[in-house]
């Protein structure tokens, strides 16, 4: 159940990492600022599920063996329903508005938590050794 929670945690956190700093920069270096962003806006449900299911699973496999990483896993998970139903359409109505100071409002909680949750995450991996 270890080796289980260790791989989840860790798929979690490459995953978020990959996304955040990879995926975004890779969008905006090769395409349009506006084509990117169309692209980001159709993958940020989806990634967003992902680390909904992830954390979820992480946190019931690492439950029996430590309960406060379990606690940090499920709190990402919860964190991120709000993010992916209340912050990601606000920012999006925000950007179709062209009302930059609240899209950078929005947009900035929105790194906020997910740089919160990439510590969190690598919180928990550190708990493994």
């Amino acid at each position: 159940m270890t080796v289980a929670a260790l791989l989840a945690t860790a798929l979690l956190f490459g995953g978020s990492v990959l996304y955040s700093f990879g995926f975004a920069a890779f969008l905006f270096k090769n395409l349009g600022a506006q084509e990117a962003g169309r692209l980001l806006r159709l993958a940020f449900p989806h990634f967003y599920v992902f680390v909904i299911a992830i954390a979820s699973i992480a946190a019931a496999l690492r439950l029996p063996t430590d309960g406060l990483s379990a606690i940090i896993l499920a709190a990402i998970a919860l964190s991120t329903i709000p993010a992916r139903q209340i912050l990601m359409p606000a920012i999006n109505r925000a950007s179709d508005a062209g009302d930059k100071a609240r899209f950078g409002r929005f947009h900035g909680v929105s790194v906020a938590l997910g740089l919160v949750q990439i510590a969190a995450m690598a919180y928990v991996l550190t708990r493994f050794l």
